[in-house]
């Protein structure tokens, strides 16, 4: 038992929570009857663990070395902690069309037309 006195507000939702499973004991113990059945339904019908590992070797090999992989990476070379809000609001900004400042032709709508854009018709059936 550690030397701190038993803060009241943790005590709360534990007894709202006690409360409620014994409000709701009926759908519990039917949930865990549940889960307790297709775990050992599972486990007398379905494959053995090493059945399965034998199996899916190749994909939990692979998948270890590319964690392991993800993780040199990322120790070698942290991503940049700072601007992180800006890290890729040129490229959004170009896909979206946007011009920056200093690249817009001055006067851009008096200098360039625009020719109004008609969609092909549509195919008939």
């Amino acid at each position: 038992m550690s030397g701190r006195a038993a803060d009241p507000a943790m005590a709360a939702p534990k007894g709202k929570l006690g409360e409620l499973v014994w409000e709701h004991r009926v759908q519990a113990a039917v949930a865990v009857a549940f889960v307790a059945a297709a775990a050992i339904s599972i486990s007398a019908v379905g494959p053995s663990l090493s059945a399965v590992v034998s199996f899916f070797w190749p994909l939990l090999l692979s998948t270890a070395f590319f964690l392991v992989a993800v993780s040199v990476l990322l120790w070698i070379s942290p991503p940049p902690a700072d601007d992180a809000d800006e890290s890729g609001k040129e490229l959004i900004d170009f896909v979206a069309g946007c011009r920056p400042d200093h690249l817009a032709p001055p006067d851009a709508a008096a200098t360039v037309p625009v020719a109004a854009v008609e969609a092909p018709p549509e195919p008939e059936i």
